[in-house]
């Protein structure tokens, strides 16, 4: 029996399965974050080798024969190299109850976005939208061409983002409370949700707290419940960030799928959750433009895509 590992490694946590070649997992592991551009190669080490260990140690000198990371902010041919040096310090780790039997062949290492699209769909082949905190469309097709939209931050880029959406919000209810914008629910959700006497708090919290990207996309959820509620400006504000989206998603269709392509596309990432049906606007708007589309939920999560990736390799199949 061969057995691998599938490694998801993202800015908030570290995600490791162990899985047999029937497809079976036997362990699953959780630790912190993983971005080492972020965080540093250290702790990102000790973030994977805490998920590995967890994965493993119900597993008595279990052998892997692959491995597959799947990390954020991993594209760059500097970044493989140092994510190559840190799979040299776990094989060498003393800290983990594993044996290790790898080839350079059966290593993988890529973005988080393609482990996404494998766990979420169980193939690699298709569209992710993953749209949390930030955004981003990835696709590979049959013929194994990818094509990336999206994903330059909350600077650059992160159209349809909590973080946007919830930027929105604000500009809108500060903007209502000028009298440029029409009334809106917004001023008094940000009110109650914050805890603020006066709309122009915000200035406080958001500037001389030094409120950070993740903190302000968690105000996301107001804009939702008032788009839920009916709010119009609050409405705009989610057909706006939809529309953003099915403009990504239609581009990587059109890069490397042909015009009728059968093919599915997963949404993953908490704006797709919310109580304002923005995955049903989103599914309504894009098969509108391509109808053999399907837009599903994530079927695995993005470590068993790992998995998947490492078994195909482990298999001699060139699927990345």
């Amino acid at each position: 029996m061969s057995y691998v590992l599938g490694i998801d490694g993202g800015g908030s946590k570290t995600v490791c399965i162990l899985m047999d070649e029937t497809h079976q997992v036997l362990g699953r592991g959780q630790a912190g974050a993983a971005n080492y551009q972020s965080i540093g190669i250290e702790a990102a080490f000790t973030s994977i080798q805490s998920a590995i260990y967890e994965a493993s140690k119900l597993i008595k000198a279990i052998e892997i024969n692959a491995i597959c990371l799947g990390l954020a902010g991993v594209g760059r041919p500097e970044d493989i190299e140092v994510v190559q040096r840190l799979i040299e310090q776990l094989i060498n780790s003393r800290n983990l109850p594993i044996n290790w039997n790898l080839q350079a062949s059966n290593i993988v290492i890529c973005n988080d976005a393609l482990i996404a699209l494998v766990g979420g769909i169980g193939h690699p082949v298709g569209i992710v939208a993953a749209v949390g905190t930030g955004s981003i469309v990835f696709g590979r097709n049959h013929q194994g061409k990818t094509k990336r939209v999206g994903g330059w931050g909350y600077i650059l880029g992160d159209e349809g983002s909590a973080y946007k959406i919830a930027v929105a919000g604000l500009q809108a209810a500060l903007k209502s409370y000028d009298g440029r914008e029409k009334s809106t629910s917004l001023i008094e959700a940000f009110k109650q949700h914050l805890n603020l006497e006066n709309i122009e708090d915000l200035i406080e919290v958001i500037y001389r707290r030094g409120w950070g990207v993740k903190q302000i996309a968690a105000l996301a959820p107001v804009v939702d419940l008032a788009a839920a509620s009916g709010d119009e400006v609050a409405n705009n504000i989610i057909d706006d960030a939809v529309g953003e989206l099915v403009k990504a998603t239609a581009t990587v269709i059109e890069a490397i799928f042909s015009p009728n392509s059968v093919l599915e596309i997963v949404t993953t990432g908490s704006v797709w959750r919310g109580r304002c049906k923005i995955q049903q606007r989103f599914t309504a708007a894009i098969v509108n433009i391509f109808p053999q589309v399907k837009v599903i939920f994530p079927r695995y999560e993005p470590a068993y895509g790992a998995g998947l990736l490492a078994l195909q390799r482990l298999a001699g199949k060139e699927e990345i």
